[in-house]
């Protein structure tokens, strides 16, 4: 008996102590698995990205996808896989003049953004010290503030009885408060290069900070003037910023929906406005479904036209 005991003992000895030496076996072979194996590392480490997209991006898509072929009826949305919402939009003028109106409402937001926006970020990557702090905190303080306080505060501006129309009618200008200020196109564009310029200047100087001032001192010396060495060295080298703030600028304009409803009146009504409309009014989703998707398509054709200007990867970032 003493002896059975004893033996028992020592072979649990002896597996205790080979367990300790099977554990770095196991995983110096799933080591040399992924080693082996190089893709499942590369799996490994972009499945949770996967499946953020997969959630968030791919299903929904496919859902506005197959939304798109449905019919809204009375009794809800009938799955009869017809072309009835495609053909709505393309029949109805009142549709797709919406929609050439907001890309040019957009387009306008986004040249005079361009415009403004380029020489401050070129008088910012200039400026040193205390100064390029200052103005970079400027620059941001927009976004330390709701958007929806930023589109509201144009209404005490252009308003009638606003500070505009109070100094004009003080100045002896006019003799009647002047409507047009407020509820049309003017006020949604104007609201619109207020609350995102910001975006179309970061971008811009980001680009022009990184620019190699001895890029600059060597057109000099090869007898370039100022306004020749900006056109040939800075203008192109600073591309991928502008084309970046162009990019997000334009979608950010065509997608608007709280400024144009707050301050847009009948006149200054836009695309995403219908589009949400289609949702939250008339409950008309597969129409909204198709709505959603020109503007997605919109939207892929202005990058398709950004890159041919500049590369994508270095207006995202991906590359220097």
């Amino acid at each position: 008996m003493l002896t059975e005991v004893k033996e028992m003992s020592t072979g649990d000895r002896a597996l205790r102590r080979a367990q300790p030496a099977m554990q770095p076996t196991l995983r110096t072979s799933a080591l040399m698995l992924l080693q082996r194996v190089g893709w499942l590392k590369l799996l490994l480490l972009l499945l949770p990205s996967l499946v953020l997209i997969t959630i968030y991006l791919i299903i929904p898509i496919i859902m506005l996808v197959v939304m798109s072929f449905y019919r809204s009826s009375m009794f809800g949305v009938v799955p009869d896989f017809s072309l009835v919402n495609y053909q709505q939009f393309t029949s109805s003028s009142l549709y797709v003049g919406l929609l050439i109106k907001s890309i040019r409402m957009a387009l306008t937001v986004t040249a005079i953004s361009l415009l403004v926006s380029y020489p401050f970020a070129y008088f910012l990557a200039r400026a040193s010290g205390r100064l390029k702090t200052a103005l970079l905190i400027l620059v941001m303080v927009p976004f330390w503030t709701s958007y929806l306080i930023r589109t509201m505060a144009w209404l005490p501006i252009l308003g009638i009885k606003g500070i505009v129309n109070h100094s004009l009618l003080a100045l002896q200008i006019v003799t009647d408060p002047i409507e047009a200020f407020l509820f049309n196109e003017f006020s949604v564009i104007l609201t619109l290069i207020h609350i995102y310029m910001p975006f179309m200047v970061v971008p811009i100087f980001l680009s022009l900070d990184r620019l190699d001032s001895r890029l600059l001192e060597a057109a000099g010396d090869l007898g370039a003037n100022p306004w020749r060495a900006f056109w040939n060295v800075t203008l192109p080298l600073s591309m991928p910023g502008v084309v970046g703030g162009v990019v997000m600028v334009f979608i950010a304009a065509f997608g608007a929906y709280v400024t144009p409803k707050l301050i847009g009146g009948s006149s200054g009504i836009m695309f995403g406005n219908v589009l949400a409309d289609q949702y939250s009014g008339t409950f008309n989703w597969p129409f909204g479904a198709v709505l959603a998707l020109i503007m997605i398509g919109v939207v892929l054709l202005l990058l398709l036209i950004a890159s041919r200007f500049s590369r994508l990867d270095a207006v995202f970032g991906a590359r220097s």
